[in-house]
């Protein structure tokens, strides 16, 4: 850039096809070395120059089906802030709520096989939603790529079709959602699911086994809770995740916390109900059930 501007374009782009060549050339020596012939690359720059165009035509001749972004990743990110941040909501969203541990995340990703729509918000953003939602050894993706898969999702859908997502607060770990969605969100009617207590806490036991096996950190996250449990109420759940009574704790987390949080934000966010779907068993049979009936429930939507 410096020579281009001081010198003379000739030679900065002599000097850049170099730095390229030998770009090239090292990549398709270590990185791509055993990349199959099926493989299609998409090459971009920042504003789609010389750099992704030159890699691109290599590559093609390689024998890979190469794409270039147009307009670079600055054209693209502008689309994304534009279509997420400033354009319209998504329409027809039909919202699945219901109390924590009631199999959500379960039936939602079941509606497919209904032929239902659905945007799975926590599997985009790697995270199951709560205080303990992080997934062992998988990082949340940059704020940038969520709204990059976030789109993707969006512009598969049929908007004349509904779109089941499941109801979720403004952020999904850290990830926040951008206007498009929660706009949609807090004025989307809902399906209910409904499940006895005790099979709550044993699903949520079963799902969240993994923190178990790290009981100093699980203590560290009870300790954080927004609503913060008094002295008493912390050394009881210490001693249930010392000696492994993660159901007894999964219950007594619903009774203090989650069903408080989740009777309190039905008040903030007062939303049609479409129908209310009962699991006795938060197990497979009970989950494919369910899903049937959401999908019923949203026909015609």
């Amino acid at each position: 850039g410096t020579i281009y501007v001081q010198e003379s374009r000739f030679k900065a782009r002599r000097v850049g096809g170099a730095y390229v060549a030998r770009n090239v050339s090292r990549y398709l020596d270590t990185v791509m070395s055993d990349w199959p012939a099926a493989f299609q690359p998409l090459v971009y720059c920042w504003r789609g120059g010389m750099r992704s165009n030159a890699m691109a035509v290599i590559l093609a001749q390689v024998g890979w089906r190469t794409s270039v972004l147009s307009g670079g990743y600055r054209t693209y990110r502008r689309r994304v802030v534009q279509r997420l941040y400033d354009g319209a909501s998504l329409d027809k969203v039909v919202l699945i709520d219901g109390h924590t541990g009631a199999g959500k995340t379960e039936v939602l990703q079941r509606l497919g096989e209904h032929g239902v729509q659905v945007i799975d918000l926590e599997g985009l953003a790697e995270h199951r939603g709560s205080l303990l939602g992080a997934l062992p050894g998988r990082p949340q993706p940059s704020q940038k790529l969520f709204e990059s898969r976030l789109l993707a999702a969006i512009e598969r859908l049929d908007p004349e079709r509904p779109v089941l997502i499941e109801a979720e607060s403004s952020k999904v770990g850290e990830r926040v959602l951008p206007p498009a969605v929660w706009s949609a969100m807090t004025g989307a009617p809902r399906i209910e699911l409904v499940a006895p207590a005790p099979e709550r806490a044993r699903y949520l036991a079963a799902t969240y086994a993994e923190l178990g096996h790290d009981a100093e950190t699980l203590i560290g996250l009870l300790s954080r809770l927004p609503d913060r449990p008094g002295r008493k109420r912390l050394e009881a759940w210490t001693g249930l995740v010392r000696g492994g009574a993660l159901e007894e704790l999964a219950a007594g987390l619903m009774e203090a916390h989650y069903d408080p949080a989740y009777r309190r934000s039905s008040r903030q966010h007062e939303r049609a109900t479409l129908g209310t779907v009962h699991l006795e068993r938060l197990d497979g049979e009970g989950f494919a059930a369910a899903a049937k009936q959401v999908a019923e429930l949203t026909v015609g939507r």
